[in-house]
């Protein structure tokens, strides 16, 4: 891989300081799987450094391509309008400077079992009729975003014997606590919360508080694991062989 296209991990970015550690350990990850490969941060908001100084960077340093791979689990606004209008932007004022946009992490299979991985750490068996799990995501106003984690807690529900809720920590329905409340009328009992999210912050955390009425034990994120950075590096690889 030494003339690898350098890699940019591109994260939203968030006010609470545990969401960037996160994000900058899991690169860290990424870059001790990366070979040769220069491995960036950036974020598109709120965390430093933003996307278009990371590029510029790379740029002035004399790499005329990048790939890009989003760090998010739903191809939503972010990926779709946000990230392509900011690499517009970039390659315009830099026309030598060819950028490829990778496919998002969600809903890659192993992501899928670290979550489930995530879930069965709080002590929870998945096996109990009796259990209601809520799967809680940030939420879109991008319809599509948002059944894809609807279809996998149908995946869940179908492979599993618990029972299992999509909620939306924002932008969409249901919420957590309407999310509860639909498992309690099918028949759940005890409840749990698994978490669609990649790294703590200000919406996790608004999960959990609304499922502390239910004193329902909730996930982690996926945080800075091996299997995420192997993924980033998946999208990276095959977004690098398309633009070759």
């Amino acid at each position: 891989m030494t003339d690898a296209a350098p890699l940019v991990v591109v994260a939203h970015g968030s006010r609470d300081p545990r969401s960037a550690a996160t994000v900058r350990h899991l690169v860290a990850l990424v870059r001790d799987r990366a070979g040769a490969a220069e491995v960036r941060t950036a974020f598109l908001d709120l965390s430093d450094p933003p996307v278009p100084a990371v590029l510029a960077d790379l740029h002035a340093a004399g790499h005329r391509h990048v790939v890009l791979v989003p760090l998010l689990l739903g191809s939503a606004y972010h990926a779709r309008v946000d990230l392509p209008s900011i690499l517009a932007d970039v390659t315009g004022e830099y026309p030598g400077l060819g950028v490829s946009q990778a496919e998002v992490l969600g809903p890659d299979p192993a992501l899928r079992e670290l979550a489930l991985d995530r879930l069965r750490a709080t002590g929870v068996d998945l096996a109990d009729p009796g259990l209601g799990v809520v799967l809680s995501a940030v939420g879109s106003s991008h319809a599509p975003a948002n059944e894809a984690v609807a279809r996998l807690a149908r995946e869940w529900e179908a492979r599993h014997g618990c029972l299992v809720s999509p909620a939306f920590a924002s932008a969409a329905q249901p919420d957590v606590a309407a999310a509860l409340t639909a498992l309690r009328t099918r028949g759940a009992r005890r409840f749990a919360v698994a978490s669609w999210f990649l790294a703590p912050g200000l919406l996790p955390d608004r999960v959990r508080e609304a499922a502390s009425v239910a004193r329902a034990p909730v996930a982690e994120p996926l945080g800075a694991d091996a299997r995420v950075a192997d993924v980033v590096l998946d999208r990276y690889a095959t977004a690098a062989v398309s633009a070759a």
